[in-house]
């Protein structure tokens, strides 16, 4: 019996800051994937140095002592982008590596192990979810999010998420735009729970906005010009990473094309990645037995 591990990515958060001094983000999953595969016997040099880090760090978690195991990693997101790469490849691992001993981990299990590795994403929680990334001191379920497509561009370079986060300004700077977070996290929460993506758009868009004083987007003040003439409902972006997303509800997608080339023509400093699904966060898990396959 194998069993493969699907964690999706991120554009970016819908947002990001802190709260009484303690860090969070409110996750942003899509529909690309990073996948992991046990692999007992077959050796895997592709395997980045923080999978190794995760295999590990859960086979340690667990008790076993069991060292030849190795898990591979595909993975659809790019790398220092803020697409939560590095997350989707961390925890698909380690719960591919607790099934392979018949385990089962808990999102809160994955956050724990997780952490110890580096500050990440909440994506393995379903639904929509607010998480402390870098200590885990807060973990929230906010919710299902309403059906909203994400055009996704990057403004170029890579952001290191732990030198970003170990940035000695970084905790004076988010202090400085706690009042507009807090009212970004209103409006978020109020979007999930009314299933409202205007809501949702706006609290995005301001958290963007209030980022720009910690990790400036080039041209954030044309993409808030251009996009809402194409009847998106707002603008997201990586807090800690270079892309931007312009989010559009699910009844105006034939304006997204239109609404790309326009921002491509307005702005010269990103390029345009792909458009995407905002979805549930979790895990997907597919055990395969000789005749059969399941998803749970």
């Amino acid at each position: 019996m194998g069993e493969t591990v699907k964690a999706p990515g991120t554009c970016g958060e819908l947002v990001q800051g802190t709260l009484d001094g303690k860090n969070f983000l409110i996750t942003c999953p899509v529909d690309l994937y990073s996948v992991a595969k046990v692999n007992r016997q077959q050796p895997d040099d592709a395997a980045g140095c923080k999978t190794r880090q995760a295999v590990t760090a859960t086979l340690d978690y667990l008790g076993i002592s069991e060292h030849r195991i190795q898990v591979s990693i595909s993975s659809q997101l790019p790398v220092g982008k803020g697409m939560a790469s590095s997350s989707a490849d961390i925890s698909a691992a380690c719960q591919a590596v607790a099934l392979h001993f018949n385990r089962m981990l808990t999102p809160d299990e994955i956050a724990d192990i997780s952490l110890t590795i580096e500050p990440t994403d909440g994506i393995f929680y379903p639904g929509i979810s607010m998480f402390d990334h870098v200590h885990g001191l807060i973990r929230k379920s906010l919710g299902m999010p309403p059906r909203l497509f994400i055009a996704v561009f990057d403004a170029g370079g890579e952001v290191d998420t732990l030198l970003f986060n170990s940035r000695q300004d970084l905790a004076r700077l988010n202090h400085a735009k706690e009042s507009l977070v807090r009212e970004a996290i209103q409006l978020v929460s109020r979007g999930i729970t009314q299933q409202d993506g205007g809501l949702i758009g706006r609290g995005a868009t301001l958290s963007a906005v209030a980022n720009q004083g910690i990790l400036p987007k080039p041209c954030l003040d044309t993409f808030l010009e251009i996009t809402p003439k194409f009847g998106a409902v707002g603008v997201n972006v990586a807090h800690s990473g270079t892309v931007m997303g312009v989010l559009f509800p699910e009844n105006n997608l034939a304006a997204i094309a239109p609404c790309v080339q326009a921002i491509l023509d307005g702005c010269s400093d990103v390029t345009y990645l792909r458009t995407v699904r905002l979805i549930s966060g979790g895990l997907q898990i597919e055990r395969r037995l000789p005749d059969e396959t399941a998803t749970y």
